[in-house]
């Protein structure tokens, strides 16, 4: 077998601290090696056409660059050496960027870090077999997960690019959290106004099916066959009758029901339809807070619906759909301000969060856009905003930036003015972060133009004092402690994941981070890809992000799934995972091992084996280190193959030890 060696410069980023000439002279001398050279930058198209160049004049039957990693230009490099020629898998990388010129600055230490690391991957290469991928039929279907803004846009670009698409969503109507915004910055425009006819879109459009109030139960399959069980909750309301005429709101007597899409500022009735612009547009029964429902009384709302679409019998419903590919885009959630008690959240009254402010703000809100002490129903004169309530504090396990905090707080102390002329707004918060378009210009149009106090520092306590709040805290540019009155609090409460968000990752067998939120293939590369093919992420289920990142990851998202479906065949991976029939035992343990359900029992001669599911199997080799017979083999990282790494790194130690 003739290998060829290519050791990257990466300008100085390799060879600042790594003698990539030595690693090459290194390489020249072990088994197999035909031609070894170094290069200032594989990767560029001089130094991929160098490759297939020596490839050819030397007869190469295998290449090992060594770089970075594998992450970033695996792909490529297994494009170059298909273009010279030779087999995909008879490639292997070594990185010796992140894994060496990254970590010291020993030039020598380095040198034979990277040396070895060039004869682990030259001897795993000469134990490489030829692999082939398979192709197979997909069906040209995806589900959307989610009815946000994010959401919505994947849905409407899939839909415009003629797919059949299938939208989720778990409440009761689309639009997420930005169809309880009163105003966006930083045009400071209406956000329904903006929203209300995408939603529009999505109800009308011939190529979307829309389950409301529904969540996936359980997706089994692969990229291209996604199989997928979707719950469909009881409303008790049949909405292939339901008009959305309302009549029923006007007369079901249980009128104090808690009203969560008002933030639970103001009430609503046990049968109700969450805003005007809802879609779809159709009643749903709190069952915790129906009469007829608790106490077998009432039946008000079935009484007066002029379509009779009352069911007070209506039970779950499971529905099934076949896809291709699926987009994650759900959402997030609000931080839970009772964790910081001494803001007296959930305590004291006049204390509220950003979004209960800004349903207050909203005309279509519980208040009809006046804002409000809840306390006594005056109007408030001095508003002081918290920044970073559940943001950047190690404290309350959340120590990122929700990222939108600063801006939408810097548009409400602007509509704060705008309701209330004489108010003062005072603003409390750690640094500003305005980093999109007219974003500094408009935190700037807060404070110059509309007045607003920005005072740098944390609050430490909020207080009441008789009919006024006390906000107790520290100014740490004059150096000196502060405090100020305040008619009404309002706490700018950060994003976190939404509830939820882990189990579904759990179902469609991609990862999440510590704090709940899915985590992308490669954070530069593929930020809207998942480890699990076809599964695709958009807007803040991957992280916090505003709507202008939102919208245009739900764009990027339904891109993907349009250039997967331009193919009508897709190739399976052959790094899979395949089962030796005669040395399996059918112990099981492969199949409760593997997280993607890819291994199957199967009848063999009348006894229990494992059988890998080709198409389903990532190849993460789980159920290889599993095995107690070794009876499966991970195919490009077989046992072999990795023995043969380990013995070249330390051939005397193995040695001694087999004597």
């Amino acid at each position: 077998m003739k290998i060829g060696v290519f050791v990257c410069h990466c300008g100085s980023n390799i060879a600042g601290t790594v003698d990539t000439e030595k690693v090459a002279a290194a390489a020249r001398k072990l088994p197999g090696v035909a031609f070894a050279t170094d290069t200032m930058y594989a990767c560029s198209e001089p130094g991929q056409e160098g490759i297939v160049e020596a490839v050819k004049e030397h007869g190469l039957d295998g290449v090992v660059v060594a770089s970075c990693t594998p992450r970033m230009h695996e792909a490529t490099f297994r494009r170059t050496v298909e273009r010279a020629g030779l087999n995909r898998y008879m490639f292997e990388m070594a990185n010796i960027r992140e894994h060496v010129s990254w970590i010291g600055k020993d030039m020598d230490a380095n040198t034979n870090k990277a040396a070895e690391l060039v004869a682990m991957a030259v001897a795993k290469l000469r134990e490489d077999r030829l692999l082939f991928p398979k192709k197979f039929d997909i069906n040209k279907r995806v589900m959307v997960l989610g009815g946000g803004v994010a959401g919505i846009q994947a849905a409407l670009d899939c839909a415009d690019g003629g797919l059949d698409v299938v939208l989720v969503e778990k409440t009761t109507t689309i639009g997420g959290k930005m169809a309880k915004l009163d105003k966006t910055f930083p045009t400071v425009d209406c956000s329904s106004c903006i929203l209300g006819p995408k939603m529009v879109d999505i109800a009308q459009h011939p190529n979307i099916t829309l389950y409301a109030a529904s969540e996936v139960d359980d997706v089994s399959g692969y990229v291209g066959n996604f199989k997928v069980a979707i719950r469909k909750k009881q409303t008790y309301v049949d909405w292939d009758l339901c008009t959305g005429c309302g009549q029923c709101m006007e007369k079901c007597p249980s009128k104090k029901t808690p009203d969560a899409f008002n933030e639970f500022i103001g009430p609503t009735t046990a049968i109700n339809i969450p805003f005007p612009q809802a879609i779809p547009k159709k009643a749903s029964i709190n069952a915790e807070a129906c009469i007829m429902l608790t106490k077998g009384k009432c039946g008000a709302c079935a009484k007066v619906c002029p379509v009779e679409a009352i069911r007070f019998d209506q039970q779950e419903e499971i529905v099934h759909e076949e896809v291709g590919a699926i987009v994650a885009a759900t959402g997030y959630d609000l931080f839970d301000h009772s964790k910081y008690p001494e803001y007296g959240g959930g305590r004291i009254p006049d204390v509220i969060t950003s979004m209960q402010y800004e349903r207050m703000l909203s005309a279509s809100g519980p208040t009809g856009g006046h804002i409000k002490r809840p306390s006594n129903g005056e109007e408030p004169k001095n508003v002081v905003f918290i920044q970073c309530v559940g943001s950047r504090d190690k404290s309350v396990d959340r120590p990122y930036c929700s990222g939108f905090c600063c801006m939408y707080t810097a548009k409400q102390t602007i509509l704060t003015k705008d309701h209330i002329p004489d108010s003062q707004s005072y603003v409390f918060y750690m640094d500003i972060r305005s980093p999109g378009k007219n974003y500094d210009e408009f935190t700037r149009r807060a404070m110059e133009q509309y007045g607003a106090r920005y005072i740098r520092g944390r609050v430490a306590q909020v207080y009441e004092k008789g009919d006024t709040l006390i906000v107790r805290g520290a100014d740490t540019l004059t150096g000196t402690s502060i405090e100020v009155e305040a008619d009404l609090v309002v706490l700018a409460v950060g994003a976190e994941s939404a509830k939820g968000a882990a189990q579904l990752a759990e179902k469609l067998r991609i990862s999440y981070d510590t704090y709940g939120f899915y985590m992308e293939s490669h954070p530069k590369l593929k930020p809207v890809e998942t480890n699990t093919a076809g599964v695709f992420l958009a807007g803040c289920c991957q992280g916090p992000k505003d709507i202008p990142s939102s919208v245009g990851q739900g764009s990027a998202a339904a891109a993907k799934v349009l250039a997967m479906f331009s193919k009508d065949q897709l190739e399976s991976d052959p790094q899979i995972s395949q089962v030796d029939i005669k040395r399996c035992i059918g112990c099981g343990k492969c199949m409760s091992t593997c997280p993607f359900g890819a291994i199957k029992e199967i009848d063999f001669r009348g006894q229990k084996k494992a059988e890998v599911i080709e198409t389903v199997c990532q190849g993460c080799g789980l159920c290889t280190a599993t095995c107690p017979q070794g009876a499966i083999q991970l195919q490009h990282f077989t046992d072999n193959q990795i023995l043969a790494e380990v013995t070249s790194l330390c051939p005397p130690l193995l040695e001694k030890s087999f004597e």
